[in-house]
């Protein structure tokens, strides 16, 4: 919109698109997916610019609303719109009903921006968001589109694809990465940049310590806070697996009713999402427990209390594949804003590891380290389209496997820089 953003994400020109609407404009997401850096550099230069991160003037606008308001009307009256950009806008709820007041008294003479990275004080303290007026967007970490494969192969076909918008003209996207890299260290665009892979380790514990623990630390009211620390270790521990409110209880000592109110706690603030059972099938024995996961892979190890590194990776690859896989497709779907994503698992322990719903069609996909897929590795694949023949006509088998293989007339086995 304005300046050139150094590394091209997706939603770079959707939301430049947007913000030319005569709305508010929210944009959440966790801490370091790039959304203050992406507004600075598609707002204007002589926008206003409000940080409540910065202690001192979060307190002035918590002691003093009123003084939004003024400040806002002292911009002087010009034939474009002021952009006024409040960021970690969450942390001064009052700043919601301000922008209401000046928003119904003028809708042309200001564009408001407020970025957030958590949901939960707004809603605990029965934040105005503005309805009516504003327009809601998310930002995500990188997409494989965004931060590519070395070796992406031109004749893939993926089963759910995300290309750039037509407006995002010459994109450039971040340094490509290989598959164990992007696995030990996630997808979060400042850890993507960085070529020192030390530097990527030491950045992620530290996210884990300052945010994933402070902060939570000050946005909620945690009575004990060494057993809360226990569940954040084991819920990233557990990150992809069915959730098991009574194992955590019993390993942290923690109630089921905390612990359930602890996972909402990683919702809100945007570093976890679960996944529901797709249930919708002829077969009775099927699970409804959803699965949960950590947003980023990388923020998962750290906070799981472990050192990112490949060397992690190698001792258990095929889990945090499965993991990075599901959390890939979970942010197309969000972007595209259309779907939804499940798992399918019997009682007897047949599993689809994801089941993609959109557009009316069901595609459900397997996730195997495996450089070498055969038709016995499709089993699940294939009862799931036999039961399914009206709305799932093909299946998917992610891989490394070199080139993408036809195992069965129904079944193609694509290498993962296919997805």
């Amino acid at each position: 919109m304005y300046t050139k953003y150094v590394f091209d994400r997706w939603y770079s020109s959707v939301l430049a698109q947007k913000l030319r609407r005569p709305y508010v404009h929210l944009v959440f997401g966790a801490r370091q997916t790039g959304k203050s850096t992406l507004l600075r550099v598609l707002l204007p230069p002589d926008a206003r610019r409000v940080n409540l991160a910065d202690p001192e003037e979060r307190s002035r606008y918590l002691a003093h609303p009123g003084d939004f308001i003024t400040e806002c009307r002292a911009l002087a009256p010009q034939k474009k719109p002021w952009f006024v950009f409040v960021d970690e806008a969450q942390n001064a709820p009052v700043i919601f009903d301000a922008v209401q007041s000046l928003y119904d008294e003028d809708k042309t003479r200001w564009r408001f921006i407020l970025c957030g990275s958590s949901a939960r004080r707004l809603r605990r303290s029965g934040s105005n968001l503005l309805p009516g007026r504003s327009m809601l967007h998310r930002l995500y970490p990188l997409t494989l589109l965004e931060h590519p494969a070395p070796d992406k192969k031109a004749n893939c076909a993926s089963p759910l694809p995300l290309s750039w918008p037509k407006a995002a003209a010459d994109p450039k996207p971040f340094p490509s990465d290989n598959l164990y890299h992007r696995l030990a260290y996630g997808e979060l665009p400042a850890i993507a940049a960085m070529p020192n892979l030390e530097d990527r380790s030491a950045l992620l514990k530290s996210y884990a310590v300052v945010y994933l623990e402070e902060e939570i630390r000050r946005e909620a009211t945690i009575k004990d806070w060494g057993a809360f620390v226990r569940f954040l270790q084991l819920a990233a521990a557990e990150s992809g697996q069915i959730l098991n409110y009574a194992g955590i209880s019993q390993e942290t000592g923690i109630s089921q009713p905390t612990v359930k109110s602890y996972y909402q706690l990683l919702e809100d603030m945007f570093v976890g999402f679960q996944i529901s059972a797709y249930t919708k099938s002829p077969r009775k024995n099927i699970l409804s427990t959803p699965k949960f996961f950590i947003f980023d892979v990388g923020v998962r190890h750290a906070a799981a209390g472990l050192v990112p590194s490949p060397d992690i990776i190698k001792a258990n690859p095929g889990p945090i594949f499965e993991q990075w896989v599901g959390i890939e497709l979970w942010k197309r779907l969000q972007y595209l804003g259309e779907g939804r994503l499940y798992y399918q698992r019997t009682k007897d322990g047949a599993e689809i590891d994801f089941v993609v719903e959109i557009n009316g069609r069901l595609i459900p996909i397997e996730v195997k380290w495996t450089q070498h897929p055969a038709i016995k590795d499709a089993k699940h694949l294939l009862v799931f389209l036999n039961e399914n023949p009206k709305t799932a006509n093909h299946g998917y088998m992610i891989c490394r496997n070199a080139q993408p293989m036809r195992l069965h007339e129904k079944i193609t086995a694509l290498p993962w820089a296919c997805l």
